[in-house]
């Protein structure tokens, strides 16, 4: 399926039928201990009522960074419980597995010799031997051949040579082959469509979606309120999600809170940051939580924020926790990123710690109309998504089918 590349928005009118009878995804992060609410692992679990779905976790972009040694060994175990849980199966046609892989140079030379072979024998326990290969982590692109895959979808949901310690060159190499090998390659951002699209062998942009439904029930019962927040003091002002270098702006952040002494700071999330990066009395860092009470820590706030780093990946990215804190009918603060074009007057936008405090004030003291942005998400449904894509493949000739 290689050749020169070429701008493809539409499939040709006349293709020839192709059948798989399972999805094998090389998911963008780990199963166990990333947040469910990821593109892939959305797609995975809504595509599983169609045809077989075996979740392969992250392979690995970067090698694992010493940094603090409480870091380094805290990623090093939560990988090996990973990996010890091998094949298991959540529900039914669904399988998430966890195979040996390296990353780096010297590791993916390993990994391609050892890692298709496991991935094939638990492909084959769920009954999946004419797969459908999806590819959120580019570096699964050297093994792609081992599997004879029916047809190849590449998400392109950020900018992954950008992410801070990859190999920019080699992960670029891995996006552009991706670009020209892939029947269909699927963008969530705008930005990264427009600029993107005329390199692919096939596009299609697919926003996130959301599980609007689930997010909605806990904006106005107060009985959702999880119990480590009832103690804390209103106004409150939170923020779900990874909390790192790579994304979030920690020195930003830590200026808005000194700011606003006399607002209380909810954090919901993991966390790489050197110990003691903010020791603010005013700032709670509550951890890691399951995706299913993340929509409970959102609404129990009054405003909800985003403070973004100012990077090429962030100017490319599409967060999903957009579209779940609107859904949840609070305000929301943010620093800019492109795709806010398309939500134009349904958040604040700042530029700087000054800025970011005023707009936090002002939502506190006026909420603004949440229902717009409410509504604005009502139709943006994970089912929705799934049947873009699903459209999309059956125009290419890519049909599902139960063994």
């Amino acid at each position: 399926m290689s050749g020169a590349a070429v701008q493809s928005d539409r499939p040709p009118t006349a293709v020839e039928a192709r059948t798989f009878d399972g999805i094998i995804m090389f998911g963008g992060e780990d199963w166990w201990y990333h947040n469910r609410g990821h593109y892939d692992m959305q797609m995975a679990h809504q595509l599983t009522r169609y045809v077989p779905v075996l979740y392969v976790n992250s392979i690995g972009m970067r090698p694992p960074s010493v940094g603090t040694k409480a870091q380094f060994f805290k990623r090093v175990s939560r990988k090996l419980k990973s990996l010890r849980r091998g094949l298991v199966t959540p529900r039914d046609s669904h399988a998430v597995f966890s195979p040996l892989a390296a990353p780096g140079r010297l590791g993916r030379f390993a990994t391609r010799h050892v890692m298709p072979r496991q991935v094939r024998r638990a492909a084959r326990k769920i009954g999946i031997t004419r797969p459908l290969v999806w590819v959120a982590c580019p570096p699964a692109e050297p093994v792609l051949d081992a599997f004879d895959p029916v047809g190849v979808v590449y998400q392109r949901t950020d900018r992954f040579e950008d992410y801070l310690g990859v190999d920019r060159e080699e992960i670029a190499g891995y996006d552009r082959s991706l670009k020209t090998r892939a029947d269909l390659t699927l963008f969530c951002s705008t930005h990264l469509y427009e600029a993107e699209k005329g390199g692919c062998r096939g596009a299609l942009f697919v926003d996130h979606g959301v599980d609007f439904d689930h997010f909605a029930k806990m904006a106005s019962d107060p009985k959702w309120e999880p119990d480590d927040v009832k103690g804390i003091a209103h106004p409150r002002v939170g923020f779900v999600g990874g909390i790192d270098a790579v994304t979030f702006d920690p020195p930003l952040f830590v200026e808005v809170a000194r700011t606003l002494s006399e607002v209380q700071f909810v954090l919901v999330g993991s966390c790489s940051l050197d110990e003691g990066w903010c020791d603010l009395p005013n700032v709670r860092l509550l951890g890691q939580r399951n995706y299913i009470d993340v929509a409970r820590y959102m609404a129990s706030c009054d405003v909800l924020i985003m403070p973004w780093n100012d990077s090429d990946w962030i100017r490319a990215c599409n967060p999903v926790k957009l579209k779940e804190y609107l859904a949840v009918r609070r305000p929301v603060v943010t620093t800019w990123f492109d795709e806010l074009a398309r939500y134009e007057g349904l958040v604040r936008v700042a530029r700087g710690a000054e800025e970011f405090a005023a707009a936090i004030r002002a939502a506190i003291d006026d909420p603004g109309d949440v229902g717009a942005g409410f509504e604005r998400v009502r139709s943006e449904t994970w089912i929705g998504k799934r049947e873009q894509v699903r459209a999309r493949l059956a125009e290419l000739g890519l049909e599902g089918v139960r063994a």
